[in-house]
């Protein structure tokens, strides 16, 4: 896997998947981004450039943990830029990968031409995802085996005395079959310190990125999964509203990673966007 050097010194890593023009993806967790595969085949598309952030796949462990603060690797993905020789790019994020996405477009606008959030977590920009909007995705799921336990796992969660995360895995995916299953073992966070560290104190400032957001004219998509309740439709229209002419979109019967529950549904729609 090629590799590059953060501005601190610290080694990172990226894999390329397909050919074309550029597209860089930042995953979720922050974790190993070998759980994004090829986007169900988005690489057929363009060249898909992932990254690996700091402490996670194959890039190094920092010297410095506090430089997994989610401001402070907009830096890494500034490097990465200038490595691959790009004057300007396509930025695709999925989940705590969009809190670094948005935050990377408000400091560098100028650098980003179209940029896709993929049921994207909304703490870089404030916008509220309730227990309501939790439990209201997780009640359409109720004809499913699994959701007695699951739907009990998630109200205790969202009551405050629950932290059985695994057991709500299910509402993660469109069909908790097997390939899901394999596909949720992948997702883990493979450094726990980058996962803590990414939200620390000081990483996000909703008001000053909103603003910028606000006044950004690149071409944005906000793809929503209809039974995500990890970023559920009502909040992902929310942040879609935060940019000018924004796309949203909602795949019918995907979850969390709607990549893996149709990929070619998935796979038109952003390949549509990105042009």
């Amino acid at each position: 896997m090629p590799t590059f050097p953060a501005p601190d010194g610290t080694l990172l890593s990226y894999r390329v998947h397909g050919d074309g023009e550029p597209l860089v993806c930042l995953p979720g967790g922050p974790t190993d981004s070998a759980y994004l595969g090829e986007l169900g085949g988005l690489s057929a598309h363009r060249r898909l450039i992932v990254l690996d952030p700091r402490g996670t796949g194959r890039s190094a462990v920092p010297a410095d943990a506090s430089s997994y603060r989610c401001d402070r690797m907009v830096d890494d993905v500034e490097a990465l830029r200038a490595h691959l020789g790009l004057a300007r790019f396509d930025l695709l994020a999925h989940c705590a990968g969009a809190n670094l996405a948005v935050q990377y477009v408000a400091r560098h606008p100028e650098r980003v031409g179209r940029l896709a959030l993929i049921t994207p977590s909304t703490r870089a920009v404030g916008v509220d995802v309730t227990g309501e909007m939790r439990q209201d995705a997780a009640r359409r799921r109720a004809g499913e085996p699994w959701f007695p336990a699951a739907s009990a796992a998630l109200g205790a969660i969202v009551a405050g005395t629950g932290s059985d995360w695994e057991a709500i895995a299910p509402f993660a995916y469109g069909r908790w079959d097997a390939a899901a299953q394999q596909h949720h073992a992948t997702t883990q966070p493979d450094n726990p310190a980058a996962a803590t560290g990414f939200g620390a104190d000081g990483a996000f400032d909703p008001e000053a990125t909103r603003a910028a957001l606000a006044g950004w004219k690149g071409a944005v998509l906000v793809l929503a999964g209809e039974f995500d309740l990890n970023s559920p439709p009502p909040a992902m229209a929310g942040v879609a509203a935060l940019f000018p002419g924004a796309e949203y979109a909602e795949q019918p019967g995907a979850g969390h990673n709607p990549w893996v529950d149709d990929a070619e549904r998935f796979v038109a729609t952003t390949a549509a966007f990105l042009g």
